[in-house]
């Protein structure tokens, strides 16, 4: 009987030896999985704030966008003035060029008379 007390008595030490590692072995899975969601509520929180960015570069993009096609609008108009300040200038240069030889012709009429 004294070897099946202590087989018994054996057996209580290795189950709460195995006992005593599988709670170790428990809290130390419990604190894995604690930290690991904590990394993960990290990645969310980065990929959260770059699709933030991501929106903002979008709107950037298309203020940008109208930007140029104002620009572009404007280049266009500028272009018409500038055609249009040419022609302009080659119709007052046209008639100026004519009234010098008009006005010798004026001026001898009332000088000889």
């Amino acid at each position: 009987m004294a070897k099946e007390v202590t087989s018994k008595s054996d057996y209580d030490t290795k189950t709460d030896t195995l006992v005593r590692q599988l709670i170790t072995s428990s809290l130390t899975l419990q604190k894995s999985v604690a930290e690991m969601t904590h990394r993960m509520d990290k990645i969310i929180e980065i990929f959260e704030n770059a699709s933030k960015h991501v929106a903002d570069v979008e709107t950037a993009e298309d203020k940008i966008n109208e930007l140029s096609k104002r620009l572009e609008t404007l280049l266009e108009q500028n272009k018409n003035i500038a055609q249009g300040l040419l022609l302009l200038e080659k119709y007052v240069r046209g008639k100026t060029r004519l009234e010098p030889a008009v006005e010798p012709k004026h001026l001898q009429e009332y000088g000889s008379v």
